[in-house]
């Protein structure tokens, strides 16, 4: 174990004495820190790469992650833009095509200047006529986009370079010549505001069109009608409460279309008279609705498809009918709804099921003129394609337009459920090789269980490489749908944010109690996995529950609960979590807080934390605190080690190069047969 130097810091909140001996490796950029850093990166790499297997895992998870995956799309008229990975390229590039089948013509591959591939596009947005795209750049994985505008006829840049463009949202003008962007003021993690810019002018002329933030985490998104009277402000104040404002720039008159309401809407315009979207409002599993631009209130909205058992997901606007990404039982479907006009109103008629198979909607994209319309999917065994939706004699159907099959992983994937420790029924998925049995007593096979239950985000079936490779090795993957997140509507999503989180730590102790007591594995057999939120997931699972299993893969996490608002963007999750600095909620965040909840002498299972120094959403401090809490802590032996990797010139995920995610899955799947041991053949 490497020492660790403790400082007697204690705060008191809101009257409750609160230790924090790690205070000091808050702050990364100190030399004792760093030096500190180094040797716990020499001793996990030492232990790891002395792993017999690990090198096997590498070459397997690197033939896994060269197949061809689509990230993103968009389609505007006859252009489609993708953000895609060609086969064996180490990180993804802009490209556009024409026609369904079109030449590619690459609009940015910033990964191919950089000798470590550590340079992404961010973000993208295509003009109404598919002539200009927008995208955002950003290095070492921090997501502190630069916006740039190139041509989709032959990938030529215009002179334009906006910074502080972070997660940027365009809304471009009918005849291309400007958009309204979001952009942040210098230095500022907070307080994003939208600014009209005009192709050409100087970036820091840009007027602001909109900046009335009720909080300062307040993030908006903006768009721009057909015709160009309106500008589209959705305001989201947290994951539950999404607010909508409409200019008229005929008048220069703002009207709220949903204000002071705990609800999320998101709507679309079909035209300058029409809005169409998806509204919580009074309908937990969503509804779609029509909002003609002259109406003041919901009340007056028309329902065109009420809430039903389905969890509606995003919609765009195809021409004559409306696209929809809806979830049922934690599985992605699209759905086509004709869209009529009527002297009455807008009108809908019978929604009509594209068969995609059991997939995750990845992206749902549709030209709002021809109807063109694709989405993105992925499943567990496939990587993200491109998937064009066409309409042919009125029956739907679904053409690959990108990527392949590739070489076939024969597992088996079961949808089982669970009781909770409240009786809440728990949705899981159980993935394996397709001639191993789990239920069989005299396998006992190597089970990593994941999960997330928060902000709103549902585990559908996606690719994952390290779930593909673990599971024909002989492994068990299961993936837990628990409270916090989408599966079952807004209403399951509440069930786990605020005072009710523990009921996430609940519903996760309770899938791996369920699968020991079933026979599918022991404990330890048993390791838990989780990252971001799922990172504070199975943070507080190995603190409440230090028997529940025997490895743990702890990766960008949030662990210290009682400060974490502090750094970086963190204050945009108060409203999932509580604030510390209120009392009633402090004492919340403290009760599960993993940071906290370490106790001295208790044996923990063998951890894996993982982090970046570029992350620029979860500071890597709260791994390193909760690394040096548990490694004086455990009272176990060097056969369960708490190990702590800290990457540099990567973030939290977004933009990592295929080397980088390669050796990080590899040390992953070594640590965890190392821990588990083999599947026994």
């Amino acid at each position: 174990m490497i020492p660790t130097r403790i400082d007697p810091v204690v705060d008191v909140l809101h009257g409750v004495e609160v230790p924090d001996p790690y205070r000091w490796l808050e702050h990364g950029d100190d030399p004792e820190v760093r030096a500190w850093v180094a040797q716990q990166n020499a001793a996990t790499r030492a232990e790891l790469d002395s792993r017999p297997d690990r090198q096997r895992w590498a070459a397997r998870l690197t033939e896994l992650m060269a197949r061809p995956v689509v990230l993103g799309a968009q389609v505007r008229a006859d252009t489609v833009v993708l953000l895609e990975r060609p086969e064996g390229a180490p990180q993804a590039r802009l490209v556009a095509r024409r026609g369904d089948t079109g030449d590619t013509v690459v609009i940015a591959d910033p990964a191919s200047g950089t000798d470590d591939g550590a340079a992404a596009v961010d973000w993208f947005h295509l003009s109404p006529d598919g002539s200009l795209v927008a995208f955002g750049v950003s290095e070492g994985g921090t997501e502190h986009s630069v916006l740039r505008v190139a041509r989709t006829a032959d990938g030529t840049h215009l002179d334009e370079s906006i910074p502080n463009t972070r997660a940027c949202s365009v809304g471009w003008e009918p005849d291309s010549s400007g958009f309204c962007y979001t952009r942040y003021p210098e230095g500022d993690e907070y307080h994003r505001t939208v600014h009209h810019h005009r192709l050409g002018d100087p970036w820091r002329d840009d007027p602001v069109v909109w900046a009335e933030h009720p909080t300062p985490q307040t993030w908006p998104q903006v768009d721009v009608s057909p015709g160009g009277r309106y500008v589209l402000v959705t305001a989201m104040r947290s994951w539950s409460h999404v607010e909508v404002h409409l200019l008229d720039r005929s008048t220069g008159e703002w009207r709220d279309l949903v204000a002071g309401v705990e609800a999320t809407t998101s709507l679309s315009f079909v035209d300058d008279d029409l809005l169409v979207g998806v509204t919580t409002l009074d309908a937990s599993n969503g509804r779609v609705v029509a909002v003609p631009t002259a109406v003041v209130v919901p009340d007056e909205w028309v329902t065109l498809v009420p809430e039903r058992d389905v969890v509606v997901g995003a919609l765009a606007v195809a021409g004559d009918s409306l696209l929809l990404a809806v979830t049922r039982r934690a599985t992605d479907h699209v759905e086509r709804v004709p869209l009529g006009r009527s002297p009455g109103g807008p009108t809908a008629g019978a929604a009509e099921v594209v068969d995609l198979g059991v997939v995750s909607i990845d992206t749902l994209t549709a030209d709002p003129t021809t109807g063109r319309g694709a989405a993105v999917v992925s499943g567990f065994t496939r990587p993200g394609e491109l998937v064009w939706l066409h309409r042919d004699r009125d029956d739907d159907r679904a053409d690959a337009g990108h990527g392949r099959e590739g070489d076939a992983v024969d597992l088996v994937v079961t949808e089982v459920e669970y009781p909770s420790l409240d009786g809440t029924t728990i949705g899981m998925f159980l993935v394996h090789r397709a001639d191993t049995d789990p239920t069989a007593t005299d396998v006992d096979l190597p089970t990593i269980l994941t999960g997330y239950g928060g902000f709103a985000i549902a585990l559908t079936p996606a690719w994952s490489p390290t779930a593909v490779a673990w599971c024909e090795a002989g492994g068990a993957y299961a993936i837990a749908g628990l409270r916090g997140g989408l599966e079952h509507g807004e209403a399951w999503h509440r069930a786990g944010k605020r005072d009710q989180k523990q009921h996430v730590f609940d519903d996760f102790a309770a899938a791996a109690d369920w699968l020991v007591s079933t026979g599918r594995v022991t404990r330890d057999r048993l390791a838990i996995a989780g990252g971001s939120n799922g990172g504070l997931l199975v943070g507080a699972a190995l603190t409440q529950r230090p028997d529940l299993c025997r490895a743990v893969w702890c990766a960008v996490p949030l662990l210290d609960m009682v400060r974490f608002p502090q750094f970086l963007i963190a204050r945009l999750w108060t409203e999932e979590y509580g604030d510390p600095d209120v009392a009633e909620e402090f004492a919340w965040v403290h009760a599960y807080s993993p940071y906290h909840r370490v106790v001295d002498g208790a044996c923990y299972p063998a951890v894996l934390l993982t982090t970046a120094e570029g992350d620029t959403r979860v500071d890597p401090l709260h791994a390193r605190k909760m690394a040096a809490r548990l490694q004086a802590a455990t009272s176990c032996g060097q056969d369960r080690p708490v190990l702590l990797h800290q990457e540099g010139r990567a973030g939290h995920g977004q933009g990592k190069p295929v080397a980088k995610r390669v050796a990080e899955q590899a040390d992953v799947l070594a640590f965890m047969t190392w821990q588990l041991g083999p599947a026994r053949r």
